[in-house]
């Protein structure tokens, strides 16, 4: 036998022994997964997508207009080869016994395919010198079941922007999804990174992504993330800051509609003058399910850290359900935490001055959103770490889109209460 089959056996072994997440569990007791079969290969009958392999799906990698991508090193590894699977999984921890453990071991069990990025330095420039590069990680998928991974390395010095985009085209494959993502990011000593995650997936699928990133001193970590809902969808983020100095910032746009979505983002501050600042804006029609964890841990002689914790849920129509948890553990004195957590409906007042502007109710309102949006996302992608992500992908008209959508649906949904 050899090791990657060995690997993938030791997973599911660990699977049948430990069981799949309790319905206990503090961090899933809002929104429950969907059981281990619906995860695993050939335990759906759409199993197999009728989706060909098609050049496209999996990872592509992209530099953006004529923005530099100097230093760029990229592998796509068979994760059933057992020297790639090797490769690929090389230094990455164990998923080990948390709450979210499970998902970390079914990853193990299925994986067939991933990708190592490191970017390195200009040789002989500063860290101040470094021009940004500009990367487009866009993802389709292969199979009906899949797990696919994702591994990150910036080097010293380097600052970069990556646009990650998850938005399947329905006509290469017809059926619900059941995809569990895992993507390492590692920032070595003064790194930075602005990262911008769009995530669509169709109504029916079925989605769990979890990105794990980890600092060293003075790097600096930005994720804005752009998600709708579908049947089920996972959002989980873990950072460690490590080294003093390092910082994260971490903004979720919610656009739920009428479905599920589950944002979790688990901070830990382990290092002098540590900075993390989490804020989400969740939007939901009448039926849908949200939760919001934003969870916090001040460890021991982080002197002079900084936590910052803001959870916004807006109802759009309706009494949808809306879960909003922030959370902190501080373990160290000499620090500055802040949090807390608010839901309502749109303000009137605004609402108000829009339609005295001759705009109708479906327009204002639409206006009044998009402008919350732009702000979330724009504190945390602002621009100070490197060059402006933000103001093209805007232009681009997906957000607009995505919230006219919603809207409508709003309209078209009866409402009870």
């Amino acid at each position: 036998m050899d090791s990657a089959r060995a690997d993938i056996l030791a997973a599911e072994s660990h699977l049948q022994a430990h069981g799949w997440v309790s319905r206990r569990s503090e961090a899933f007791r809002h929104l429950p997964p969907p059981a281990l079969a619906q995860w695993l290969e050939g335990a759906s009958p759409d199993a197999h997508c009728g989706a060909p392999v098609l050049s496209g799906t999996g990872w592509t990698l992209n530099p953006v207009g004529n923005a530099p991508a100097t230093g760029v090193h990229a592998r796509w590894l068979d994760a059933l080869e057992p020297a790639q699977r090797a490769e690929l999984f090389a230094d990455l921890p164990a998923p080990g016994e948390g709450d979210a453990a499970p998902f970390g071991w079914a990853h193990r069990a299925l994986c067939r395919q991933g990708l190592r990025v490191r970017v390195s330095a200009v040789p002989g420039k500063s860290a101040n010198e470094q021009a940004p590069v500009w990367l487009h990680l866009r993802h389709q998928p292969r199979a009906a079941v899949e797990a696919p991974l994702l591994v990150l390395e910036l080097h010293e010095g380097v600052r970069c922007v990556l646009i990650e985009t998850h938005e399947r085209e329905p006509a290469q494959c017809d059926v619900g999804l059941a995809q569990n993502l895992h993507a390492h990011v590692r920032l070595a000593r003064g790194a930075r990174l602005q990262h911008l995650r769009v995530v669509a997936p169709g109504e029916r699928d079925r989605i769990a992504h979890f990105v794990h990133a980890t600092l060293a001193q003075d790097a600096h970590y930005a994720q804005a993330l752009a998600a709708t809902g579908s049947s089920y969808h996972l959002q989980r983020t873990q950072v460690q800051l490590q080294g003093a100095g390092a910082q994260a910032r971490s903004a979720g746009l919610l656009l739920t509609g009428a479905h599920t979505l589950d944002q979790q983002v688990f901070s830990r501050l382990d290092a002098a003058r540590t900075r993390s600042q989490v804020e989400v804006l969740a939007l939901g029609n009448a039926s849908a399910r949200t939760v919001a964890n934003a969870y916090t841990r001040i460890g021991a002689g982080s002197d002079d850290a900084s936590v910052h914790q803001r959870l916004s849920g807006i109802a759009l129509d309706g009494e949808p359900r809306m879960v909003l948890r922030p959370h902190l553990e501080i373990l160290h004195d000499q620090v500055q935490a802040v949090h807390g957590a608010t839901w309502g409906r749109l303000p009137e007042d605004a609402l108000f001055y829009a339609r005295q502007r001759g705009l109708d109710d479906t327009a204002a309102r639409a206006l009044i959103i998009e402008g919350m949006a732009r702000a979330l996302l724009e504190r945390c992608l602002d621009g100070s770490d490197g060059p402006d992500v933000l103001t093209p992908w805007l232009d681009g008209g997906w957000l607009t889109q995505t919230i006219a959508g919603h809207l409508t649906l709003a309209a078209q949904e009866p409402t009870h209460g």
